[in-house]
């Protein structure tokens, strides 16, 4: 059984492949590039609406092969933005931004309400999608961000976030301390007995 990641996004996959033992393919390397409708009104909505397309279109395209697809939804929300941009973290500044327009975006709401640092938190929601089934796991990082950017690491908002019980945003952080502690590596330890089970069947 074959694991394919439901995401085009570059920083994802990485870290994915990362935090993963076994193969992970993405999903354009066995079905090219197109991009999926998210429109769920949750993290989890919209990882099983990217799973469920990669899982049916891979069936009609290799209805030989069993896979596994592995699909994430995640962004950041503010407290202080009553909980913005949340699902809409990717497109925070419009359709066809790049991380930098959406990162600036935040930066210049914090600033508008007069901080230099607010509470917000992560969250991730990993579906995980095969002929068994369907299965929603999730994860949370909490902690504050900052007003101006620091470090280059990771991508995203990665650079204005201090995890909690840390002095270093996740932009300044090791990809080895951020895949334990992120949003993404909470989730994942969940997701990966579920994944070693259907793998088991």
């Amino acid at each position: 059984m074959k694991i394919v990641l439901a995401t085009g996004n570059k920083g994802k996959l990485r870290e994915f492949k990362q935090m993963c033992q076994d193969e992970v393919l993405a999903f354009s390397e066995l079905l090219g590039e197109f991009d999926i409708v998210e429109d769920g009104d949750t993290f989890a909505a919209n990882a099983l609406i990217k799973a469920r397309t990669i899982y049916e279109k891979l069936g009609k395209a290799y209805p030989d092969d069993e896979y596994l697809v592995i699909s994430d939804d995640s962004g950041i929300s503010l407290p202080v933005l009553d909980g913005a941009p949340g699902i809409y973290s990717a497109r925070y500044a419009g359709v066809g931004v790049t991380d930098k327009d959406n990162l600036y975006k935040l930066l210049a709401a914090v600033k508008e309400k007069g901080l230099q640092s607010t509470p917000a938190y992560y969250t991730a929601a990993i579906a995980i999608v095969s002929k068994f089934g369907e299965y929603v796991v999730h994860g949370w990082m909490h902690g504050d961000v900052l007003a101006e950017p620091r470090g280059d690491k990771g991508f995203g908002y990665d650079p204005m976030f201090v995890p909690k019980g840390y002095d270093l945003t996740l932009g300044e952080l090791d990809d080895d301390v951020k895949s334990v502690i992120s949003h993404r590596g909470q989730a994942l330890e969940l997701a990966k007995p579920i994944i070693g089970m259907l793998q088991k069947k």
